[in-house]
């Protein structure tokens, strides 16, 4: 089974969340969070801080992630593990594989016309409201 992530990034202030505007498919023109394969060997965490420093030049010492929430999809025989954190300062993002951007919260992210995940974005943004003070901790 093949393992996949994605990541919530919060800014410091927990008012806005990194996206990304999809450049190809699948959900191509989508915004949708950052993430990407998990590798043969590599623990879920150690690749979520891979694929967040090569996407976005976030590094571990700009953010603590926290294992979230997994989905596992038998049809498609694959699984995606939800990282999430707050950046302890600004930083400049980058990256060349898809358009970033930060995004206000006061969105609809059930919005399956402006966001990939078939809703799941929204479910997670909820899931962390639940749990905002874990983050504001960091």
């Amino acid at each position: 089974m093949q393992g996949y992530n994605v990541l919530m990034v919060y800014s410091k202030d927990m008012d806005r969340l990194l996206m990304c505007k999809r450049l190809k498919d699948p959900y191509k023109g989508l915004s949708n969070l950052v993430g990407g394969k998990i590798e043969n060997g590599e623990s879920g965490l150690d690749a979520a801080y891979r694929e967040l420093y090569e996407e976005t030049n976030i590094s571990r010492e700009h953010i603590t992630l926290h294992h979230l929430m997994d989905f596992k999809y038998y049809f498609q025989n694959c699984y995606v593990e939800v990282y999430a954190g707050r950046l302890k300062e600004d930083v400049e993002i980058s990256g060349d594989e898809n358009e970033l951007y930060w995004s206000d919260l006061n969105r609809d992210f059930f919005d399956m016309t402006l966001f990939a995940g078939e809703g799941n974005i929204g479910h997670m943004i909820e899931q962390v409201k639940m749990s905002k003070n874990r983050f504001l901790a960091d």
